[in-house]
């Protein structure tokens, strides 16, 4: 009977990890079963434990223990297949399956008698339902098996739809056959990477390289394995890359909680300062208040008394002029004669001495000077040392623009007649009058600007100038094709990109409208820096080391550096612009 035969087959009985037939057997909670030492060798030195078969993962490395109930199978298979192959038969379940007796100690009689009875149940429903019902199994039932009871008929109807195995239950609609032979799919071609059976290997696989499917599948576990051990490597890295971000991201929160402690450290020490000054100030003020209030007490006082003197004498007198006894008359003026006894007030005044406030202010000045000193420094003093201690440190450096100086001149062809250049075209400023120079159409004519000798076509460039001192300047870049005679529409669309000074604290990138900048330093110096591809203009405060503005356009040009110390006027602006040598970066 084929399908009695293949019931129980070796297969059946393997382990799926040494393909053998199973040695002390266990199940995992997820239901497969495997040798001991195969299941255990296979979970050795993983982190992580996985079914072999559906790679259901545990978190924690189960307690497996001995199936006993499927290890004493196991054993039975072994010796009733011994048995079978001594006797030289077909198979060790063939027709004689209800005439082969039971041997004490062999498999139990109720679960291999429930076993017999179901297999012929089975077989007779596949034979009548394909319509060729054998004659000798036609309602024949083994002895012993109650085909009418409940409990058959259930199991029946589930070993109808299921193929019960040994190490677990499979769906026997999903074996896996060969859909042109219907054969099962045991050989792997290597050549075209398929499954085949052994008739498409003599057929449509002759020439190619061919090897059993547990062989391949034992292989690509181990290749499977060698893709594992890889994955583990990035996750691992990727772990590092992250322990190292957050590892940096807690030296950032240091150098910003350092950075927070420094920053109140002097703004503290400002305000107390201040404070004090304050205090100081208001003191020295109220001391010379009432040392004026003082003085014009006793002022008063003393003229109160004199005054009273006075009129008491004058009253004296009035009354003496309208006496008629001459006797009593000159005895009496003679007594009111005399000089009255008062001080000369004519030079005399109140006076407040406030001139210990201007030390006070002097001392005020230094300190708002030193303030903005400490206020400079605080940036060198955290940021390279947190640059230093980063475990990112070994990335490639980031070159910084102080790498892309240029050697900027002024080209003395452009210059407006006003304007006075030295003689090593470094410094340029704003004359009350016009010079003798040659009327060139490269020349601007109305407004006093001038533009450097190089121009730039391309990658990234750099330069300083010093501004201290000056009320108004432009500075920045313009193209080659600006208007250069008359009055001049100064806007990116036109070509000039320049940042602007005027009346001593209103900055602006001029735009249309002009776009207002707030810098609560005033830039003692201003680094310049274009970069061509990118079309942008950054302005820089060189000595605060702080970023400004940057505006974004598209080159399509040479352009040129562009210079406008303005007018002088009166003097008040006479300071010139400066070009100097850019320091190396730290």
């Amino acid at each position: 009977m084929p399908f009695l035969g293949s019931f129980l087959s070796e297969e059946q009985f393997q382990c799926s990890i040494c393909l053998e037939i199973f040695d002390n057997p266990v199940s995992t909670p997820c239901g497969h079963s495997f040798c001991t030492a195969c299941i255990g060798h296979y979970w050795q030195g993983s982190k992580l434990c996985q079914c072999p078969l559906c790679k259901e993962s545990f978190k924690k490395r189960p307690e497996l223990h001995i199936n006993r109930t499927l290890r004493e199978i196991t054993e039975q298979f072994k010796q009733m297949k011994c048995e079978a192959g001594a006797c030289g038969g077909s198979g060790w379940l063939g027709s004689s399956l209800e005439e082969r007796p039971l041997k004490q100690g062999g498999l139990l009689g109720d679960l291999f008698l429930e076993m017999k009875c179901q297999v012929a149940k089975i077989s007779s429903d596949y034979n009548v339902q394909n319509g060729n019902q054998s004659p000798n199994l036609r309602g024949k039932v083994p002895k012993g098996c109650d085909s009418d009871s409940g409990q058959s008929q259930e199991v029946t109807r589930r070993l109808s739809l299921r193929r019960y195995t040994l190490s677990g239950a499979a769906d026997a609609r999903k074996v896996p056959r060969c859909p042109k032979h219907r054969h099962k799919l045991e050989l792997f071609c290597k050549s075209d990477g398929e499954c085949i059976c052994s008739e498409c290997s003599d057929t449509d696989h002759q020439s190619h390289k061919i090897i059993s499917v547990e062989k391949e599948w034992l292989i690509s576990k181990t290749e499977i394995g060698m893709t594992e051990t890889k994955m583990q490597e990035m996750i691992g890295q990727r772990l590092r890359k992250i322990e190292e971000i957050k590892i940096l991201l807690a030296e950032i929160k240091m150098a910003a909680e350092k950075e927070m402690q420094g920053g109140m450290r002097i703004f503290g020490l400002l305000l107390s300062s201040v404070e004090r000054s304050q205090a100081e100030l208001l003191e020295v003020i109220e001391m010379s208040r009432r040392s004026a209030e003082h003085q014009a007490e006793v002022m008063i006082r003393e003229l109160d008394l004199e005054l009273t003197e006075l009129r008491k004498r004058s009253a004296m007198l009035g009354k003496l002029a309208q006496t008629d006894d001459c006797i009593s008359g000159l005895r009496s003026y003679c007594n009111l004669n005399t000089p009255v006894p008062v001080k000369d007030w004519a030079g005399v005044s109140v006076h407040c001495d406030l001139g210990k406030t201007k030390a006070i202010y002097n001392s005020v000045s230094q300190l708002l000077q030193h303030f903005r000193e400490e206020l400079q420094k605080l940036p060198e003093i955290y940021l390279p040392a947190l640059i230093d201690q980063s475990p990112l440190k070994q990335q490639p450096k980031v070159k910084r623009i102080q790498e892309y100086a240029v050697d900027v001149k002024l080209n003395p062809d452009t210059a407006h007649p006003r304007l006075i250049l030295s003689e090593d075209r470094k410094k340029v400023r704003c004359s009350n009058k016009h010079q003798l120079v040659p009327s060139n159409p490269e020349r601007f004519d109305r407004v006093v600007c001038v533009l450097g000798q190089e121009g730039f076509t391309g990658g990234q460039h750099y330069w300083e100038v010093e501004v201290g001192g000056k009320t108004d300047w432009d500075l920045g870049v313009a193209s080659h094709s600006i208007n250069r005679k008359g009055k001049l529409a100064v806007s990116p669309s036109n070509g000039y990109w320049f940042l602007s000074l005027r009346e001593k604290s209103n900055y602006a990138f001029r735009t249309e409208p002009s776009t207002t900048l707030l810098l609560s330093l005033k830039p003692q110096k201003i680094g310049v820096f274009v970069d061509y591809e990118k079309g942008q203009v950054s302005f820089y405060n060189v000595e605060a080391k702080m970023h400004i503005y940057t505006f974004s356009d598209t080159f399509t040009e040479t352009i040129y550096p562009f210079f406008s110390p303005c007018t002088n006027k009166s003097g008040k602006n006479d300071v010139p612009l400066t070009i100097t040598p850019v320091l190396p970066p730290d």
